[in-house]
């Protein structure tokens, strides 16, 4: 049985930094397409980052140059590095592994995807 369990929200002063962790079990990481989503209350759901199994990366328009996926196969753990925050990014963080489907139709809607519960994000001063 998949599981993933995100960690490392909070509140933080706009402009500052968060490292969300997402521990996964019941899967090999290294093997594995893995992303990060976020939603808003009353917002769509929006796909973050995505990192595939060979190395490839995407990230939203609204956060490149300031949050950065990586993942540490050894520990099956992935994380996303978030700096230079606004308000604009609250929002709860899910991290997000696929079971099927494409690489594009995963990194832009999430489906066919194992989901975890998701750590909440709050920039505000």
């Amino acid at each position: 049985q998949v599981q993933l369990v995100e960690s490392g929200g909070g509140l933080v002063q706009p402009g500052g930094a968060l490292r969300l962790s997402c521990a996964a079990s019941g899967l090999t990481l290294r093997y594995s397409h893995v992303g990060w989503f976020r939603q808003a209350p009353g917002k769509e759901r929006e796909g973050v980052s995505c990192s595939s199994s060979d190395g490839s990366t995407t990230y939203a328009n609204s956060v490149k140059g300031r949050f950065t996926i990586s993942r540490d196969n050894d520990k099956n753990t992935v994380y996303l590095e978030m700096n230079s925050l606004k308000p604009e990014d609250t929002a709860a963080y899910y991290c997000v592994t696929p079971y099927g489907g494409t690489w594009s139709s995963f990194c832009t809607t999430g489906i066919k995807s194992y989901w975890g519960q998701g750590t909440q994000v709050t920039v505000s001063s």
